[in-house]
């Protein structure tokens, strides 16, 4: 009896969230921005940014993990989303500006993963050939994408067309691409950690679900400082 009580000791010590917190370290699992960037969210929250494109399959993957993330992640983080433009072989300049107009429309939250099944379950906005995986000759244009979006969300596509050439929408793509350097985001999916910490899919040793895990000790980390400096 007494060999049982201890065994059952030791598996709830064991299963303690004490022992069970994971930190991670500064330099591998993840790096500081420098100079640290400033955020644009409410004042006393953690922004949590994801450098992403919706022409990236690993992004496509990773979305569901960002979904989660938005559930489960500190009550006081503001999340903001940042499409990278720097891959023009693959159409990536053209799907930063649909993604920049959604959210000057505000549909972004409404299209986001809508968008990334049409490039990479339906085919809509297919960038590849499922049959080759190579390149179509033809990539999506601005036009598709706003025929898309009016299917999704009602959004007419005069309107959206109109809005994707606005000065506005090209003011923010530019924003975008000087906040990826400012970043040193040089790979999709990133995340970044209230203006001061990149995590990456190397950092995270090649997984998605370990980004979200130091990205929500981040999030904790910064929210306690947060706290204490009463901001």
């Amino acid at each position: 009896m007494r060999n049982h009580v201890v065994l059952a000791t030791l598996l709830a010590l064991l299963s303690s969230p004490l022992l069970q917190a994971q930190t991670w370290t500064e330099g591998k699992d993840y790096f500081p921005i420098v100079p640290a960037r400033p955020t644009h969210v409410s004042p006393g929250k953690v922004e949590v940014t994801e450098v992403f494109s919706y022409g990236c399959p690993y992004c496509a993957r990773f979305n569901p993990f960002m979904e989660q993330l938005r559930r489960t992640v500190s009550a006081n983080a503001e999340f903001v989303f940042v499409p990278a433009s720097f891959n023009q072989a693959e159409d990536w300049p053209m799907f930063q500006r649909a993604a920049c107009t959604a959210q000057t429309l505000g549909i972004f939250d409404k299209t986001n993963a809508a968008m990334f099944d049409a490039v990479w379950k339906t085919g809509e906005l297919a960038i590849s050939d499922p049959k080759n995986t190579q390149l179509k000759s033809r990539l999506p244009t601005i036009e598709d994408a706003a025929r898309f979006y009016h299917r999704i969300s009602g959004i007419a596509v005069d309107k959206f067309i109109a809005a994707s050439n606005s000065f506005s929408v090209d003011v923010k793509m530019r924003t975008d691409d000087s906040l990826m350097v400012a970043y040193h985001a040089d790979g999709t999916p990133t995340l970044i950690v209230n203006g001061k910490y990149r995590i990456s899919v190397e950092s995270a040793a090649r997984s998605m679900p370990r980004m979200i895990e130091i990205a929500e000790w981040l999030v904790a980390k910064e929210s306690k400082l947060t706290l204490k400096s009463g901001k």
